[in-house]
This record gives C-alpha cells, sequence and structure tokens, in this order.
C-alpha cells in the first residue's frame, strides 16, 4: 500500500495532553490499517511554544523520530534537548512531555507500540 503525502489524514489539536498551543498530526496510516500492534504511526508538527504535555505509557511504548528541528523533552522527569536524527523511547509506565521552543517547526515521527 502506498499512502501519498496529499491523502494523509490531517488534525488539528489544541493543547494536547494539556500543553500549549495547536498540535498537527498527520496520520500516516491510521490505526484501523495496520495490523501489527500499533495505535499510532504519524508526524506531529509543533510550531514555537506548542507542546505535547507530560502523560503516561502504560502497556505500550511511543517512540519519538525528531525529523527536524530541536526538542525539549521531559523524560520521566530528566528535561534535554533531542535535535534531528534524536530518538526518545517510553514506556511501562513512564511518562514524558515534548515542546517545541524554538522559531522553527519541529517534526516528530511518532509511533505508539502496544504490549499485547
Amino acid at each position: 500500500m502506498i499512502r501519498r503525502n496529499e491523502d494523509m489524514i490531517k488534525e488539528v489539536r489544541e493543547k494536547m495532553r494539556d500543553g500549549c498551543g495547536k498540535v498537527e498530526i498527520v496520520h500516516v496510516f491510521k490505526k484501523e490499517e495496520l495490523k501489527g500492534k500499533a495505535r499510532l504511526f504519524a508526524r506531529i508538527i509543533l510550531h514555537k511554544n506548542c507542546s505535547i504535555g507530560f502523560h503516561t505509557h502504560e502497556n505500550e511504548e511511543e517512540i519519538y523520530y525528531i525529523l527536524s528541528g530541536i526538542a525539549t523533552v521531559n523524560d520521566n522527569g530528566t528535561t534535554y534537548e533531542a535535535k534531528a536524527g534524536d530518538a526518545i523511547l517510553t514506556g511501562n509506565g513512564a511518562g514524558h512531555s515534548i515542546e517545541n521552543q524554538q522559531d522553527s517547526p519541529l517534526q516528530v515521527l511518532a509511533v505508539i507500540l502496544l504490549y499485547s
């Protein structure tokens, strides 16, 4: 199956997970299209001062792969910067948040894998 960029479902969420601003989500594939144990495969775009608030992942794990920009990440209580090419893995009850404090957009590939 090939999914063209122009055919991907795009949505905007405000204050996602009690974060700030608007988060653009481009669903590369929807959950219903995936045969594996996944519930999200999407490109996320955060503009300046936008964030996804701190949240935990029970019985699943989320991978953030930074495509472009610089992210400020809270990884289960530890805050650091992540840049293009870096990846963050959070799961098994741990939590995280991600924020863009830079002028240029932050683009992240996000994948959520289920444990069962």
